[in-house]
């Protein structure tokens, strides 16, 4: 764990899920209410319902939530920690996030409309701009969730990211989000492509 985190709080419904955390030197100072860990519930929801327990139950609060998804395990601390550093030397973001870049612009994307083919931008006026040269366009970047550092001020005028999200560029790491995900990542493990993590494994829990 970095020295520039100072707690590990875990935020779940599943008492499973808080045995392990605990297990592993994180904290489980209460249960996620029901309403906030649904399937289609979002991340605010429980960032506010934290920033709330921690003032209310404890009397404390922190500048920055360092946001670190459990479905994205390939992180390097040195990684977050450039990216703690980062949001620290720039007072005026709201937020950062990270990303990674895409090959291609979003405006070389398509949705469908019945059985054909069209493209996002319906105020871009230049014929087919969808077969422009991909240069023409500026780089596009994906959140990738490697590391996401919201403030709580930013959560409680009620936005996550806020107006000034610095983005934070990182490599793309696996992401595990269904079975075939798990497998993958299961696979770089088994190959020894990130052994960072192995050998914290191994040090601190085998």
């Amino acid at each position: 764990m970095s020295k520039m985190i100072e707690r590990v709080i875990v935020s779940t419904d599943s008492a499973e899920i808080a045995d392990i955390a605990v297990k592993y030197g994180a904290e489980v100072p209460f249960m996620r209410p029901s309403e906030f860990a649904q399937d289609d519930s979002g991340d605010f929801e429980w960032l506010k319902h934290l920033i709330d327990y921690l003032e209310k139950k404890e009397s404390t609060s922190a500048k920055y939530l360092v946001h670190l998804r459990p479905t994205t395990p390939f992180r390097k601390v040195k990684i977050v920690e450039n990216g703690i550093k980062y949001i620290s030397e720039n007072p005026n973001a709201t937020s950062l996030r990270s990303v990674s870049t895409l090959s291609n612009p979003v405006q070389k994307l398509f949705k469908m409309e019945g059985p054909y083919l069209v493209g996002f931008f319906d105020n871009d006026l230049r014929p087919e701009y969808y077969n422009l040269p991909r240069q023409t366009f500026p780089q596009t970047y994906i959140p990738n969730g490697y590391v996401d550092i919201v403030k709580t001020s930013t959560i409680k005028k009620g936005l996550i990211h806020g107006d000034k999200m610095l983005g934070f560029i990182t490599e793309l790491v696996p992401d595990i989000d269904n079975e075939s995900d798990f497998n993958n990542a299961t696979k770089v493990m088994s190959e020894k492509r990130f052994d960072p993590l192995m050998e914290f494994i191994k040090e601190h829990y085998d």
